[in-house]
Parts: structure tokens; sequence; C-alpha cells
């Protein structure tokens, strides 16, 4: 009550001074629902009855927790927030903050309550705003306690409706039951009745002598499954009533015999009386005898409701199993044409992965003879015949027949004639083709071969 009277004194200065700033969090996306923080006050927000803001969410109801967080202004006057162990927590910033250790709060900080539900964003968005009372009054949210005392208000206005005759007499329509701490009413037992309402109540039945009209019919008919409650209410009813037809025809034996015992005098009253509480003793045992055929009727009617309810939950179980079982066959059949489908595939991918195979092993084994060749091809008809290796700057004599620059020009310090037909040789000219052909050839070879040629290369350079 304290917090509340403080917030009551504040708002009420507040209205004094409209133009005085205040701080409140305002709600994204809507005008209203805004929530002011008093100063000097502890602010508590949740679901519960007993906080200052009642904050409920329609799509989710435990979304926010009965005391969720509260909010507080230390005494150099920056606002604090503090989760008191919220299930779906209080985030600030996007940063979920741990339970029950305060958390300052400045101006435009968003501030969300709860979680987002999957597709929607958070319900309970708010920024930390000041600004004059005057611009965001329209907008604020009411606290709780103003909220229940308006409506207590509005309750505590209506007139009270006075009670017609009708309203006001008792009704006899059935007997009251006693309260029974059990939630099953069918264990209560009927109030008893005054013997004036007793007789009341047994002058409407018939006796058996007289003709059953159309509610006698109707009430020895047996009712179906759903007249099951109704039936069992008048089987107490009628259990009632054959207790108060016993007491009544014990009262009457009792005076009938008291008149019998007394000694007989010529008084006409006595035996009228006498004849009248017979004829009401045969009557009430009539009626007596009729409400035991009716209470055994509804007996065996009740017996066979139960038991039809319980033949019919049988089949119903039965049925639900047979759906369950044509649900089972279904599911085991579809996953059989599944099965077979992926063994299917998987028969495909195995046969493209050998014909690849195959295509792989085909492309090496060709590949492999293609370098074979290209060997055997360097080997005969690209090497130099004076020094056996690959033609190192190669020229073609007047003969047509190609050396190495480097072998020629010793062969001709020796001899001037061609080594291979031995003519003359009148002029030696280099062969770029066949040197731009080589270069491309040795690119393909083994490392060592392009090691050693390359030795070749620099010391026939280094003895020029």
């Amino acid at each position: 009550m304290d917090k509340e009277t403080a917030a009551d004194c504040c708002a009420a200065e507040d209205d004094e001074y409209p133009d005085s700033e205040v701080f409140c969090l305002m709600r994204v996306g809507r005008n209203s629902d805004w929530l002011r923080l008093f100063e000097n006050t502890e602010i508590t927000i949740g679901r519960g009855v007993d906080v200052t803001y009642q904050l409920l969410s329609p799509t989710c109801p435990l979304m926010i927790s009965r005391l969720h967080c509260t909010f507080r202004q230390s005494e150099d006057g920056h606002w604090t927030v503090t989760d008191k162990k919220s299930l779906n927590g209080v985030w600030v910033n996007g940063t979920r903050l741990p339970s029950d250790e305060a958390h300052p709060v400045r101006l435009g900080d968003s501030i969300q309550l709860g979680v987002p539900v999957i597709g929607n964003k958070a319900e309970f968005d708010y920024v930390v705003v000041q600004k004059p009372l005057r611009d965001i009054k329209r907008f604020l949210a009411k606290k709780l306690v103003e909220r229940v005392t308006s409506k207590s208000a509005h309750i505590s206005k209506k007139p009270k409706r006075k009670l017609t005759m009708e309203e006001v007499e008792p009704s006899t329509s059935k007997p009251k039951l006693y309260r029974c701490s059990s939630a099953d009413k069918s264990l209560a037992v009927p109030c008893p009745l005054s013997p004036l309402k007793g007789q009341q109540r047994l002058s409407h039945i018939k006796p058996e002598g007289t003709r059953p009209g159309r509610d006698d019919r109707q009430a020895e008919r047996p009712s179906d499954g759903s007249s099951a409650t109704r039936d069992f209410d008048n089987l107490q009813m009628y259990s009632q009533n054959i207790l108060l037809l016993r007491e009544q025809v014990d009262n009457t034996q009792r005076q009938v015999a008291s008149l019998e015992g007394e000694p007989r005098q010529a008084d006409p009253l006595r035996e009228e009386q006498v004849r009248e509480l017979r004829g009401q003793l045969d009557t009430l045992r009539a009626k007596m005898h009729r409400m035991e055929t009716l209470e055994k009727s509804f007996s065996e009617t009740k017996r066979l409701l139960e038991e039809q309810k319980t033949q019919q939950q049988e089949e119903l179980l039965k049925k639900q199993l047979e759906e369950a079982l044509q649900e089972q066959k279904k599911v085991i059949g579809e996953l059989a044409l599944s099965r077979q489908g992926f063994e299917e595939i998987l028969l495909a991918k195995n046969k493209e992965l050998e014909v690849t195979k195959e295509e792989k092993e085909k492309a090496r084994a060709q590949k492999e003879e293609v370098v074979t060749q290209v060997t055997e091809v360097l080997e005969n008809e690209l090497q130099c015949i004076i020094c056996s290796e690959l033609f190192i700057e190669a020229v073609i004599l007047n003969c047509a027949h190609s050396f190495c620059c480097y072998c020629i020009n010793q062969w001709r310090k020796k001899k001037d004639e061609c080594p291979i037909c031995r003519q003359a040789i009148q002029s030696q000219t280099r062969c770029l083709a066949l040197d731009n052909c080589i270069d491309r050839m040795v690119e393909n070879l083994s490392l060592d071969m392009k090691a050693r040629r390359q030795t070749l290369i620099s010391e026939r350079k280094g003895e020029r």
C-alpha cells in the first residue's frame, strides 16, 4: 500500500505540473499501453494481481510471469531493471539479463519482456523515453489498482434487483441435496422433507387403482442414454419418497393400533376415523409398492445403460484399433515402395560408377600409350646421331639431315661431310620448328629428363 500511495502522490503532483518530463516505457508500434515509471517508488510488472502494471498475452498466456520484473530509481536519479526469475526473461538491447541482478537502463534502450513467438516479433517491446507528461498522458496505461478500483465502483453502483413473489416462494420440484465435499453430486443425500411438504408431494402421486396418464407412462418407459443423468435424479427422488411413505405407513399403523386398543364405545366419529386411517394406510401401501416397482425399473434401466455405454466404448476402441492398423499397413506399404525406389537408384548409381571407372581406365591406358609413342618418336626421330640426345639448337644441312648445332660444329672440325650420307656440307640452317616441338614435348617428360637436358644445355653454353 505504501508503494501505491507514493505512486498516487506522484501522479497528483504531475497533474499540477503537466509540462514536467517523466520517464516511461514507450510500446513499440502502439500509441497505447505505455508504462510510466513513477519516481521514488518501485514499479512491478507481471500477470499477477499484486503488481503495478498487469500484462496479459492473448497469444501465449504464460509468456509473462506472475512477477516478471521490477523498475527502481536509484538515489542519483538513474533507473534500473531487475529480472525476478521470470520464465522467458527480460532482454535489454537484445541481451538477456541474469536473475535478481539490477541492470541500469538509459534513454533509448530497447527492453523486451518475454521472447518472440515463431514467425512474429516480441509482443511486449518497449523503448525508454523521457517526454513531457502533457504529450504522453493519453498513451499511458492505467495501473492495476486503478482498474480494479474503477471496476468495483462500477459494480457497486448497480441497484439490487428485488425478488418477485414467485422467486421468494420455495420451489418444490426437486428436493435439495446436502452439501458434499465430493465433486460427484450423485453421492449426496437429499434433504429430509417436513411432514407438510411430504404430504404435499405425496398428494401429487396417483393411487395404483387410477388409470395411468401420459406422465406415468413416460416415467415407466425405459429412457435412452441422453437422459441417464435425469433418470438417476428421479431414482434418488423416488427413493426419498419411499422412505417418507414407509414413515407415514408406520405412523398410520400406530394410530390405527392405538384406536383399536381403546375400549370400544358407540362413537361413530371414532369408527369414521378408523375407516379413514385404514383407507389412507391401504393407499399409502399401494403408493409404496408402486414406488418400489419404479425404483426397480430405474435400477434395471441404469444397469442396461451402463452395459450399453461399456459396449459402445469397446466398439469405439475396436474401431480406433482397426483404423490404427490400417494406417500402419499404409505406412508400411509406402516405406516398402520408398525402399524399392532407393534400391533402384542405388543400382543405377553403381552402374554409372562402373561405367565411369571403365572410361577412366580407358583414358588412362590411352594416355600411357600416347606417352609411349611420343617417347619412341623422341628417341627415334628427334635424337642427334652424334650425341644420342634430343636436339639442342637443331640445324638442317643441305642434305636434309638434322643435328645439334654444337655437335655438327665439332664434327666439321674433323670432317666437312655429313655423318649419315657422307655428302659434302655446303650449308647448315637453324630449325626453330624442331626446337619448339622438342621444348613442348620436354614439358611432359619426367623431372629427371628435364634436369638432364638443362645440364647439357648449360655445359654446351659454357664450352662456347
